[in-house]
């Protein structure tokens, strides 16, 4: 059994940085969802009329409002295709699958407050979520101490799987997908020396991201000329990149969220910077774009997901991410569909032994739990399984980098090779 460690110190968001009031949720659709369903949670699951369970609640606990919504609502946007499409391919023997959605904001106690909300009044048997690892240390042990599994779709600073035994993800960790990217902008210049680092000291993740980046700079052999500090609330960078173009490095790294980290790209390319700008996690979404526009192009990121990779269930999610949105699914729509796809197969596997519409709520939750972390899922992200501490293991990891069209306006992500 998994022992829950001391959950590690964390900095807060201040109220006035965030969209939504604090200690408050939003159960509102994102404008970016699909419409298969309804986010609105308000009510708990429906019983049949010989009290089993008509649908079987999952919860969905992520940012659709915030400075975080460009990650969370394509969360939401991915986790609803799954939805979709394992209850057309039946749900769980028959039984369908109905996602609870709770929006955690951008901040811990958004968090806390949505994964309150979906264990106590939507009784859901698991909970995919939150979208920000910062959220995971505060909401995680919740659940942990509710016994409720939870799957995070995109948290991957150290430390989450050893928040307790209930806890997983099927987000890769950092350590293991930002190396590449390094590889990658090495193979473009082999000559770089300098490099730069930037990243958001008030984030958890960004803060666990950089010290992987900092130390693969180390371990290649590069001079880490400087490390500047900023906050996701941030929008004027014009200090920090000032201070990092005076040093001329051939190699800028980025760890901080679409927003931040975006306006950062811009104000350095406007300022003169030529070199290479490698994003971190938190700028793997197409919703960057928008923010630096044609000074996105050229930058690298490191990926645990390729729209190209070849089998059935991601042919299936690919064909309907682009006919809703005519775009490329990202990474964290991927990874959020996984989040899905994990539980629902896993609650097969536990019906197979015991109905699940049956079985009283706490065990359901406890036989879900041990479950997944036995299973092997063939997934959009490829073939995966767990550690018994919830670790992912993943085969596939890939490097994009961002190619603007000639209006500065569309690009895409292109996957080298």
């Amino acid at each position: 059994m998994r022992q829950p460690t001391a959950r590690p110190f964390t900095l807060f968001v201040t109220c006035a940085s965030l969209l939504i009031a604090c200690g408050q949720t939003n159960t509102t659709q994102t404008p970016t969802a699909s419409s298969t369903t309804s986010p609105s949670s308000a009510a708990s699951p429906t019983a049949s009329s010989a009290g089993t369970l008509a649908a079987i609640p999952i919860g969905i606990g992520v940012a659709q409002t915030s400075n975080v919504a460009l990650l969370g609502q394509e969360e939401v946007a991915g986790a609803k295709i799954a939805e979709k499409y394992f209850n057309d391919k039946g749900g769980i023997d028959g039984t369908p699958i109905k996602l609870v959605f709770q929006d955690t904001g951008g901040d811990e106690q958004g968090a806390i407050n949505a994964f309150q909300t979906l264990i106590n009044q939507d009784k859901v048997v698991g909970i995919v979520g939150p979208t920000l690892s910062q959220q995971a240390f505060s909401a995680d042990p919740i659940a942990e101490r509710a016994k409720v599994p939870v799957l995070a779709p995109s948290n991957t600073a150290k430390g989450i799987p050893q928040i307790g035994e209930y806890i997983a993800r099927v987000s890769a960790p950092v350590a293991v997908v930002a190396p590449n990217a390094v590889e990658a902008a090495m193979k473009q210049n082999p000559k770089i020396k300098k490099v730069a680092v930037f990243f958001a000291q008030n984030d958890a993740f960004s803060k666990s991201e950089t010290e992987t980046f900092q130390k693969t700079v180390k371990d290649k052999g590069l001079e880490l000329a400087t490390v500047q500090k900023f906050l996701t609330t941030d929008t004027d960078f014009q200090s920090q990149a000032t201070n990092a173009i005076n040093i001329q490095p051939d190699l800028i790294i980025i760890s901080g969220l679409a927003a931040d980290g975006g306006n950062l790209i811009k104000q350095l390319r406007e300022l003169g910077y030529k070199g290479i700008i490698i994003g971190g996690n938190g700028l793997n979404t197409s919703n960057v774009l928008s923010v630096c526009k044609a000074l996105c192009d050229g930058v690298l990121i490191a990926q645990a997901y390729s729209p190209e990779h070849e089998n059935e269930v991601n042919k299936a999610f690919r064909e309907a991410y682009r006919g809703q949105f005519k775009k490329e699914p990202p990474q964290f729509s991927a990874q959020a569909f996984t989040g899905v796809m994990v539980f629902v197969e896993a609650l097969k596997a536990v019906n197979a032994k015991s109905k699940v519409t049956t079985q009283p709520l706490a065990d359901l939750r406890t036989n879900l739990n041990s479950q997944l972390l036995i299973g092997k899922y063939d997934t959009p992200l490829g073939e995966i399984s767990f550690t018994p501490e919830g670790e992912i293991n993943q085969k596939a990891f890939y490097v994009a980098q961002i190619k603007m069209d000639a209006d500065g306006v569309n690009g895409k992500f292109v996957f080298l090779k």
